[in-house]
């Protein structure tokens, strides 16, 4: 799965205004609810604070991966943002996160899920890609350096 094939630039917000993890699903759900892609805004909070509550997905240093399954999706949808200030997360390695990518997929198939989670991991481990997506100046150049790295 390439993960830049599935954003949209609607889907990329380079400037999150969140400064909680709170604030931050509620930014980053909305993108979805937008596009309408979620039209159960409640559903999807819920789905991704029951992800969250089993362990935080604040899992690598500045990046955070909140998830959830969500009746009505169709395969996997994505939505990508980035807070140049940070955001307090309660990461595992209690740093804030400046990368977040939102990730709801059908229940009653994991394949997608764990395509879309298996490429985050490895996209994470590419050096210098964090702050290439951090510095990106807006959606387009967002798209543009994923797109070298799949």
């Amino acid at each position: 799965m390439q993960i830049f094939r599935v954003l949209t630039t609607r889907l990329i917000k380079t400037d999150l205004q969140a400064t909680t993890k709170e604030d931050l699903f509620d930014e980053m759900v909305s993108l979805f609810v937008a596009e309408g892609i979620v039209s159960d805004r409640e559903a999807a909070l819920d789905a991704i604070y029951d992800r969250e509550e089993k362990m935080s997905t604040g899992v690598a240093p500045g990046f955070a991966l909140p998830h959830g399954k969500l009746e009505g999706i169709a395969g996997v949808k994505m939505a990508l943002g980035i807070s140049r200030a940070g955001i307090e997360y309660d990461a595992l390695d209690g740093e804030p996160v400046n990368i977040v990518l939102m990730l709801f997929s059908e229940p009653k198939n994991p394949a997608p899920h764990i395509e879309a989670l298996a490429e985050v991991g490895r996209l994470l481990s590419i050096p210098g890609l964090q702050e290439r997506l951090v510095q990106a100046q807006d959606a387009e150049e967002v798209l543009r350096i994923l797109s070298a790295e799949e």
